[in-house]
């Protein structure tokens, strides 16, 4: 494997049974050509952000290793939404079956519109922070500062840990 960066995925669904959704996007992940699993967040449970009339969901966050570029690696995650049957059309906060995100490439800021890094919606999310202070007590996230500092900011309550889960 060539040149290595570490990557933040966060992964969410609530639909068709979540939290299997949420173990076997982790399998695929593991799977993916030129990336390393190299951490699992426990899973959350978490109430959606858009329409509450969906179920809750289930959430976590992956770090890896890659030598994949961000759009191949956005690309490879893409087509393991779409092998979960991940649909586009719900509307944005939908519900949905698998929602892979990349949070964090390495140091990478980005504003493309097709990847927009870090995740625009990284520093609001406590469903996301709070499995990635888990991760790493220490990370900084560009240009937003260190992931405590926002978790103070946000001043929300950590999502339910799901115990039962194993991965």
């Amino acid at each position: 494997m060539q040149h290595s960066v570490s990557a933040y995925i966060g992964l969410g669904s609530n639909l068709s049974n979540p939290t299997q959704q949420v173990l076997t996007a982790i399998e695929r992940i593991k799977q993916l050509k030129n990336c390393s699993l190299e951490l699992v967040s426990s899973l959350y449970q978490t109430p959606p952000m858009g329409p509450q009339d969906q179920p809750d969901y289930t959430n976590a966050v992956a770090k890896i290793s890659t030598s994949l570029t961000p759009y191949e690696l956005l690309n490879s995650l893409q087509a393991i939404e779409n092998q979960h049957g991940r649909t586009r059309d719900s509307g944005r906060w939908g519900a949905r079956t698998l929602d892979l995100d990349i949070l964090l490439y390495d140091a990478l800021v980005s504003q493309d519109p097709e990847l927009t890094l870090p995740h625009p919606g990284i520093a609001s999310r406590a469903f996301v922070l709070y499995p990635l202070i888990e991760l790493n007590k220490d990370l900084n996230i560009p240009t937003l500062g260190p992931v405590q500092t926002l978790i103070d900011k946000l001043n929300d309550s950590a999502p339910t840990r799901l115990d039962s889960a194993k991965i």
